[in-house]
């Protein structure tokens, strides 16, 4: 990439938009892209992408049994799944889509308030995280916010969409445990375990905005990745681009209305000794309309220092442990130096 061309203020939207480009510039064209690669839809290929009921979970053993067959079977294969009647409400759900939609549609000087490159600010708002280590940029504009263990104060977020992040950060974690619960009852531990390792602890919100873009087969609003964290909970806005990567072969994760997206973690594979999958996915964009997502990352607290391995009732002398012990803080930290580059962070780790 020429990172000559890119300055500090550089903002997808409204800043490249707004210019009238007809043409992507060169260092946003990703060289994972191929204009006539084909890729399969969930419609078209017959396959059942994941989806889970929660319904009646916490009270139906029945229910639960099967559910967490479920999220064992979509876990080993898929490293994704979609759920709903999770009981988060649904205007919860509208209003954190419409409160990144108020910020992501404020004026350009609004938005560079909370311009930073620090990571370790309390709010980030830039156009790639990876900008100076990746092989390409990505057509995206993202907030990132660490949501818990320690809550923001008001004054320290957004004010058109504060409200509605504090909200939306207490359902996603009340979720995050119960669904935690049931991943560690389908490795065939106890429903506590991987509360107790405090996999839980920590959430980070990020504010994802994609724009229309003007040649979209060019470029990606998230190059090919798997997560850093434990557990990925995704909000989308039913615009469709989200992309798996299953049995070799890029799978549309389908539009379902009210749905959340959760996907396993580069940290849960590893403790789980590649009993779970971190799967590798992207976003692609489009030509016609701009998407917004909201991605919250559970994991331990972003800078914590506890230790992870696998997990020892995992290990045996037939499957020894394939990862060395890491803490959150190293993989984090690796996984960010290496950036969206195509490769997995997991491998860094292995023995």
């Amino acid at each position: 990439m020429n990172r000559s061309l890119v300055g500090k203020t550089l903002f997808l939207q409204p800043g490249l938009l707004e210019t009238g480009i007809t043409q992507v510039p060169r260092f946003f064209i990703n060289p994972q892209t191929d204009p006539q690669q084909t890729h399969i839809t969930s419609a078209n290929a017959k396959l059942e992408f994941p989806l889970l009921d929660l319904e009646g979970v916490a009270d139906d053993p029945i229910k639960r049994e099967a559910v967490v067959d479920a999220v064992h079977e979509a876990s080993e294969t898929w490293g994704f799944f979609q759920v709903i009647n999770h009981g988060i409400p649904e205007a919860v759900l509208d209003e954190m889509i419409d409160g990144v939609r108020r910020f992501f549609g404020q004026d350009e000087e609004e938005r560079k308030k909370w311009y930073t490159r620090d990571l370790k600010a309390r709010v980030v708002y830039n156009t790639n995280f990876d900008l100076y280590s990746a092989p390409s940029a990505n057509w995206r504009d993202t907030v990132y916010c660490e949501m818990a263990p320690h809550l923001p104060q008001p004054e320290e977020l957004p004010a058109v969409c504060r409200d509605i992040m504090i909200e939306y950060t207490k359902q996603v974690m009340k979720l995050g445990r119960s669904l935690f619960q049931i991943i560690s009852e389908a490795l065939g531990l106890k429903a506590d375990h991987l509360v107790d390792m405090k996999c839980t602890d920590g959430l980070t919100m990020l504010l994802h905005y994609y724009p229309e873009c003007p040649q979209p087969e060019l470029t990606l609003g998230a190059s090919k990745h798997a997560d850093s964290d434990f557990l990925t909970v995704l909000l989308t806005d039913q615009v469709r681009g989200l992309q798996v990567l299953y049995k070799n072969q890029w799978v549309d994760v389908p539009s379902v209305p009210g749905a959340l997206v959760v996907n396993i973690g580069d940290l849960l594979q590893l403790v789980s000794n590649d009993r779970f999958v971190s799967a590798e996915h992207r976003v692609v964009v489009n030509s016609s309309s701009p998407r917004v997502s909201v991605a919250c990352f559970i994991s331990n607290a972003p800078r914590s220092t506890e230790i992870y391995g696998p997990i020892e009732e995992l290990v045996s002398e037939d499957n020894p442990a394939r990862y060395r012990a890491t803490a959150v803080e190293e993989y984090a930290t690796h996984y960010r130096s290496k950036g969206l580059d195509g490769t997995s962070a997991l491998s860094h780790f292995r023995v």
